[in-house]
């Protein structure tokens, strides 16, 4: 039987990408999974090991997990500088690769910034020019999921509200999901813990996106207030968010279908796999 809101973790992928995410996932209790297939605060773009890549494509696949990348925290397609600009283009274009040598559903990179006010126009042009290239080289998979941001700094998307105008710069492409995060949301300014809170933002998610564009959750506390900007995860229930309202998450039904990853600290897997357990009884 297929799972309906697959619930899984961030993998550790040190020492190996299959001798390492896939005991981790059985530890924890994933279903699903995210990886990072480079230096997450780096530009660096290893090629891989083509024998761990067999090995972890074949095991997602017996086991059944949908796999994720993340692109480097550095990305940003809207940023002033030109060498950040054509580097972040080429990280998620070799992410967009290795996602195919690996098997990865998806890729998810920041919707960015454009750092000052005064470039604002300019930023949302060079989404245009630059994402839309590469959302053509998504089709077929792995697919270009955006992840609006924490806020502050210019952001080009942090309320989902602005992804409207994110839409707009790549033509509505129909290639371009979407990835929410909830300590993003939290942090941007949704207040996601007061009852009905959770589900209000993910109506306004839909009114803005449409139905079919979510196709991944970060499940996250937070370690700050609402509308901080500040993006510190916490253990779920832990913090400022609370239980509640990850209950509404996995109620709605806009995340029917929808991978759930959790992104929590946690330097082990019994720490994602206690807040795995959580969400399962929620869901």
């Amino acid at each position: 039987m297929l799972l309906d809101r697959r619930i899984g973790s961030h993998t550790k992928t040190s020492g190996g990408l299959a001798k390492a995410a896939l005991p981790y996932v059985d530890a924890a209790g994933s279903e699903t999974l995210q990886v990072y297939v480079s230096n997450s605060r780096g530009w660096a773009m290893p090629p891989g090991d083509p024998k761990q890549d067999v090995l972890f494509r074949d095991g997602i696949g017996e086991r059944g997990l949908p796999a994720y990348i993340h692109a480097s925290l550095l990305v940003n397609l809207g940023s002033p500088t030109l060498m950040t600009v054509e580097k972040s283009a080429a990280v998620l274009a070799h992410a967009l690769e290795r996602g195919r040598a690996i098997g990865a559903s998806a890729v998810v990179f920041h919707a960015g910034s454009s750092v000052d006010e005064a470039h604002d126009d300019k930023a949302f042009h060079q989404l245009h020019e630059v994402l839309l290239p590469l959302l053509d080289r998504s089709e077929g998979g792995p697919q270009l999921l955006v992840e609006p941001s924490a806020g502050g700094g210019r952001s080009l998307a942090s309320k989902v509200q602005d992804l409207a105008r994110y839409l707009d710069a790549v033509d509505h492409h129909p290639g371009l999901g979407v990835c929410f995060d909830t300590c993003h949301a939290w942090a941007a300014g949704h207040d996601l813990a007061t009852p009905g809170g959770m589900t209000a933002t993910l109506d306004a998610l839909v009114e803005t996106v449409g139905r079919d564009r979510l196709k991944l959750i970060h499940a996250n506390d937070s370690k700050d207030e609402c509308g901080s900007t500040r993006d510190r995860h916490e253990t779920i229930g832990a913090g400022r968010i609370g239980t509640a309202p990850f209950a509404e998450l996995l109620a709605h039904p806009a995340t029917a279908g929808v991978p759930v990853i959790v992104e929590t600290p946690s330097v082990e897997h019994e720490g994602h796999a206690a807040d795995i357990a959580l969400l399962k009884s929620l869901r």
